[in-house]
């Protein structure tokens, strides 16, 4: 029997949002809020009238920039939501949203199937094992087909699709759904909030009956007891067909797809049974593991210098490039979904709101109450928590405890960022954080006036306290400070913040890209030596490398025999290749794709030392790199057009113009979809140019892909234009 907190528990979903920018991701979420009777008014996004687009950017531009949580309840079950941005830029945020999620809807536009964006947030949601349903959109559009749609979705994405509804009407007689699981019918007259569940139209028995029939074969095929009960009737009752469907659902077996059309309210019902009956709560999915900390903070001991904690980690190294800590399974531990275990939660975002700072929690473990002393893991020092806060997007309403399960902001805390690790002081844990990823767009930015270059650097630091993905840092040759985002509207979003939110006014330099250097041809037998002498003890380091060309970032290896070079000077020879990796030969960019051996070295009895190896490894590296074939790599980008026919042909001049390469096209309701490999420095002003071009009817989405060795004419221009390394990241 399961006690009062489990049930409490059981009754929890903490899901989010997830599509393709414009799929109608917030209207679903708005209709959500007014059908569990949260808000009294359906918020419109045309209108700014939205709860979870509710920054003023976000109402001007119409698209969802910062990930919103809201809470709310049905049928008996407390649904706590994040709204996601659907834009390529901002997939930071939806990244840190999934870190912290149970489960998830995939909105999809009934339209154009699944989209660039669509594909790009699922595989974040595979990664992290988030289980989905997912809901088609807008069947009321000219051009609707739920089987088309779903044909995108296994073809592009690669899930079992386990269709739970058939559409009453098509495009604008679109009224209602089929519910394939009860055989019902579910009607929504016009101007009406609720459906009225009825019999299967006669026109439609015939092909309900049929599609039943696929659903039970398909989950048949993929489940034991739906298995067992096929052959024994030949066919699967409802409630078999309801577990089956919940278990394949959480073990990532299949994904239900249901539809509708949230703007006129038809289907959202149904989508919030399916989330209170397929989407796992906190009790069903595995328990959350984090690294055990050594010597973590006593009760009644003082607080360690900052970092003292995550020094106590053993074996465990924050991963460079995606901010990940990788953990020694042997001192892995994990905490379960009780609120009576010691106290964790992972802070996901940071804001700094006029009224004071807000750290959103998702707590795993435990119970926290207003007042309690937490322990912040990666910073390592105790924090107070002066207020608990259930989020109601921009509003929020304040509660005495929160417990395992539970999404909330805290007020109090002061220092803990994006990533941190909040526990219990006896009985310390660090959370695996969610991945940060490399920016890759840049711009100078100072102040209009000198005297407001103090409030500038407050509100950069504010900006990067609040969004991870975007990089402050100053460029050594120019002194200018440069910010590091994702693409050029993040950019601006994080500009016309701080000019409208954080009253400073700033001017911009034109963006940039990061470039990258790689090896192309490598060398070997590289021997540096490195010998100083200024009285006293002296420095002496000498190292042999081999560099060759590596299909990951950097690895260090020691080919060195006979103890020639103590181990702890190997240490100490990777840690002075990695700090030559910032500079490289070309035009001073980053370096990566490349393998570095140490196979010989020379040490002295008296002025050998770590320091003196770390410096060899630095200057050895620095001038094996000037000997090897280097390569320039660019940043380029998988960018989608949607076009009217008639002007395909001026769209794929102006895309080989900006050295694009056309990977597809087809046909999709009488437009033109072309997708193509573009550099992403070619990118900039591509949308006005594309608005001209098409008498502003068409849109293209663009996402980063990676890096590729950039011609010739890029390698002059990069090496002559030392500012493009203020891109680097960080």
């Amino acid at each position: 029997m399961r006690t009062n907190l489990e049930r409490q528990l059981a009754a929890v979903r903490n899901l989010g949002i997830l599509a393709h920018v414009d799929a109608g991701k917030t209207t679903v979420t708005e209709r959500i809020l007014y059908a569990t009777g949260t808000t009294h008014k359906r918020g419109e996004v045309h209108d700014g009238t939205t709860v979870t687009d509710f920054d003023p950017q976000e109402r001007d531009r119409g698209i969802t920039i910062f990930s919103a949580a809201v809470s709310c309840d049905w049928d008996g079950h407390r649904l706590n939501l994040i709204d996601t941005p659907g834009h390529v830029d901002f997939a930071d945020e939806v990244e840190r949203a999934l870190r912290v999620l149970d489960g998830a809807v995939a909105v999809f536009d009934a339209v154009a199937g699944v989209e660039p964006q669509s594909e790009s947030v699922w595989r974040q949601a595979d990664r992290h094992g988030v289980p989905r349903i997912a809901f088609v959109n807008k069947l009321d559009r000219a051009g609707a087909d739920l089987d088309a749609a779903v044909a995108s979705i296994r073809e592009r994405l690669h899930p079992t699709p386990l269709v739970v509804q058939l559409p009453i009407g098509a495009e604008e007689s679109f009224t209602g759904v089929v519910d394939l699981v009860q055989l019902r019918a579910l009607v929504w007259a016009d101007g009406e909030d609720t459906a009225v569940s009825g019999e299967v139209p006669a026109g439609l028995l015939a092909e309900a009956l049929r599609r039943r029939r696929l659903l039970e074969e398909a989950v048949a095929e993929r489940h034991p007891a739906a298995l067992e009960e096929f052959c024994e009737r030949e066919t699967v009752s409802a409630p078999t067909l309801v577990a089956a469907l919940r278990d394949m659902t959480r073990g990532g077996d299949g994904v239900v797809v249901l539809c509708g059309s949230a703007y006129r309210n038809r289907g959202i019902e149904p989508l919030l049974d399916a989330v209170v009956a397929y989407l796992p709560s906190p009790l069903d999915v595995p328990a959350v593991r984090g690294a055990a900390v050594a010597g973590g903070r006593q009760p009644g001991r003082e607080a360690p210098e900052g970092g003292a904690v995550m020094r106590d980690v053993l074996s465990v190294e924050l991963a460079p490039s995606a901010g990940a800590l990788t953990v020694d399974a042997d001192l892995t531990e994990t905490r379960p979904a009780d609120p009576s275990a010691p106290f964790s939660a992972l802070v996901f975002k940071v804001a700094v709101t006029p009224t004071g700072r807000l750290t959103y929690l998702r707590i795993y473990s435990g119970t926290v109450e207003k007042g309690d002393v937490v322990w912040d893991a990666v910073a390592g020092r105790a924090e107070r928590v002066g207020r608990i806060l259930r989020v109601q997007a921009d509003r929020h309403v304040q509660v005495e405890r929160a417990v395992a399960g539970d999404i909330v902001a805290v007020v109090g805390v002061k220092s803990a960022r994006t990533g941190a690790t909040l526990c219990a002081p006896d009985a310390p844990l660090v959370l695996e954080p969610p991945g940060v990823a490399e920016p890759v767009v840049s711009v100078a930015v100072e102040a209009c006036r000198g005297t407001q270059t103090g409030r500038l650097a407050s509100a950069l630091a504010r900006l990067a306290e609040e969004d991870p993905s975007l990089a402050v840092r100053t460029d050594p040759e120019t002194g200018q400070t440069v910010l590091s985002g994702m693409g050029e509207l993040h950019l601006e979003v994080a500009v016309e913040k701080i000019r409208s939110a954080l009253g400073v006014d700033v001017n911009i330099g034109r963006p940039r890209v990061t470039y990258r250097e790689t090896v192309g041809r490598g060398v070997s037998g590289v021997v540096y030596r490195h010998v100083k002498q200024d009285g006293g003890a002296g420095q002496f380091a000498q190292v042999v490398l081999e560099v060759e060309p590596y299909e990951g970032e950097f690895v260090f290896r020691s080919a060195v025999v006979g103890g020639r070079v103590p181990q702890e000077y190997v240490r100490a020879v990777e840690a002075g290749c990695r700090d030559a990796l910032a500079e490289g030969p070309l035009g001073g960019h980053r370096v990566t794709g490349l393998r570095v051996t140490l196979t010989d070295g020379a040490t002295h009895v008296k002025d050998s030392s770590e320091q003196a190896f770390r410096t060899a490894g630095r200057f050895g590296l620095r001038e094996a790199l000037r000997a090897c074939a280097m390569l320039l790599l660019e940043p380029v980008a998988e960018v989608t057009v949607t076009v009217p026919e008639a002007v395909v042909g001026a769209v794929l001049g102006e895309l080989a113009a900006r050295r694009g390469r056309v990977t597809g096209s087809e046909v999709r309701s009488g437009s033109a979809v072309v997708t193509a490999s573009v550099p992403l420095a070619e990118l900039f002003g591509y949308a006005g140019r594309l608005r001209g071009r098409t008498q502003g009817r068409g849109t293209f989405t663009a996402r980063p892909t990676g890096y590729a060795v950039a011609p010739a004419s890029v390698v002059a221009g990069g090496v002559q234009d030392r500012r493009c390394v203020t891109a680097v990241g960080r």
